[in-house]
């Protein structure tokens, strides 16, 4: 996990990127869809649990996004590129 912590905006930009539900977010990190649907209300770093953001972040980036930018400046995500076999 990187120095910082997500933001509500970047996990709505990712799950949308994805094409993801809430469920599938849920599912994918093992966090209730409550939780989730109440981080991605937060401007900023959503307060709570620093495990439970990990791991959403962790199902995130194991889906294939990149976090860039902070939740102060200039927070956003992305794909990361596919490597060729």
């Amino acid at each position: 996990m990187v120095g910082w912590m997500i933001s509500g905006l970047h996990i709505r930009a990712a799950r949308a990127l994805l094409r993801w539900s809430s469920g599938d977010l849920a599912e994918a990190s093992e966090v209730g869809i409550a939780t989730i649907k109440r981080y991605e209300l937060t401007d900023g770093v959503p307060s709570g649990n620093t495990h439970t953001l990990g791991a959403i972040q962790a199902a995130l980036e194991a889906a294939g996004i990149e976090f860039i930018g902070t939740a102060e400046d200039g927070p956003g995500v992305r794909l990361k590129p596919k490597t060729s076999r």
